[in-house]
């Protein structure tokens, strides 16, 4: 298993000037040996930024085709774009709009909102897009059909979630404009280290 940790401070000596994420990995031995925290400390009084406190909510794993969206290498955008163009005329939206999923992920490509910026590990390694953190609400193609809003006219792809689940879906973070938190991870390197990448409008 697999932890995700991080101060929920704005950290101006961080580079992305964003969060701090550390993860830990956990094996059932251990976790039994520690037992459950029955009492989780609270943090005091301008020890963190509401914004940046998930709030509880459960997990329920959607399976999702993606496709690179701003890391399209310039050979392959340039040989598409009359087809993407075509689509942007017909339904109304881009290509990086639709082709990786914005919200909370894991695996997949990072759903950039500025440039692509791959971080590599100490050994030169290109790290992995291990999951992403957003802000950003379900709707369209990355929300299950049954929780789409009952009767709406809009197109499958860019359709609002029922107002019975909206508020409950995901952990209501506003990281920066639009933003998003994306970790990655080394799996050739055997201490697995990782590394994080922040951006936004």
């Amino acid at each position: 298993m697999v932890q995700l940790l991080w101060c929920a401070l704005i950290h101006e000596e961080d580079l992305a000037g964003a969060v701090l994420p550390k993860l830990f990995w956990r094996n059932e031995a251990q976790m039994v040996a520690a037992g459950l925290l029955r009492d989780v400390p609270a943090p005091g009084e301008g020890e963190y930024d509401d914004d940046l406190v998930p709030r509880p909510c459960t997990v329920c794993p959607t399976p999702a085709i993606e496709y690179p969206g701003y890391d399209l290498p310039d050979e392959l955008l340039t040989a598409l774009r009359p087809r993407l163009e075509e689509l942007q005329d017909r339904y109304g939206f881009w290509y990086t709009e639709t082709a990786s999923a914005l919200q909370n992920k894991v695996g997949g490509y990072p759903a950039w909102t500025q440039s692509p910026d791959w971080p590599h590990c100490g050994r030169g390694h290109r790290m992995e897009h291990l999951f992403s953190i957003t802000g950003e609400p379900a709707y369209g193609r990355w929300l299950p059909l049954d929780e789409h809003e009952p009767g709406t006219t809009q197109p499958t792809w860019d359709a609002p979630a029922a107002q019975a689940v909206f508020d409950a879906i995901g952990p209501e973070l506003e990281i920066g404009d639009a933003g998003g938190l994306y970790v990655f991870l080394c799996r050739q390197c055997p201490d697995l280290p990782h590394a994080h990448r922040y951006d936004c409008h």
